[in-house]
C-alpha cells in the first residue's frame, strides 16, 4: 500500500484505515500522515496504537530489536561466554578479554 500523498500539506485529511492484527479501525490523522510525507515513509501504517504498544516489549528503546543473546565457547581461552549476537557458523567467536587481545593484536600491526 502507498501513501499515495501528494506535496501539499493542506491536501491532507484523517483517513480510517484498518489494523493488520486486531482487525479494528483506527484513525491516520493529518498530522500522521504529514510527518510519514516529510519522512518520505512509501507504507500506510498497518497497527493501531494499541497493537503498536503490544508489540513494542519485542523492540528495545532506540533498537529496532532487542539484543539477541547466545552462550557460546570463546575460541580464545576456552571459558563459556554470552555473545549479543548468533555466530556464524565456522566463524572463531572470543569473550570480553580475548576480544580486546585480538583488536590490540590486529590493531597494532596494521
Amino acid at each position: 500500500m502507498e501513501l499515495g500523498l501528494k506535496g501539499d500539506p493542506m491536501e491532507f485529511q484523517d483517513r480510517v484505515l484498518k489494523c493488520v492484527d486486531c482487525g479494528e479501525d483506527f484513525v491516520f490523522t493529518a498530522g500522521e500522515q504529514l510527518f510519514f510525507h516529510d519522512k518520505q515513509f512509501k507504507n500506510l501504517p498497518k497497527r493501531c496504537k494499541t497493537c503498536k504498544q503490544k508489540r513494542a516489549p519485542a523492540q528495545g528503546p532506540g533498537n529496532r530489536f532487542t539484543k539477541q543473546e547466545t552462550v557460546a565457547v570463546c575460541s580464545g581461552c576456552g571459558k563459556e561466554t554470552t555473545l549479543p549476537f548468533r555466530p556464524t557458523q565456522g566463524r572463531p567467536v572470543f569473550c570480553r578479554e580475548c576480544f580486546g587481545q585480538q583488536k590490540k593484536s590486529t590493531g597494532a600491526s596494521a
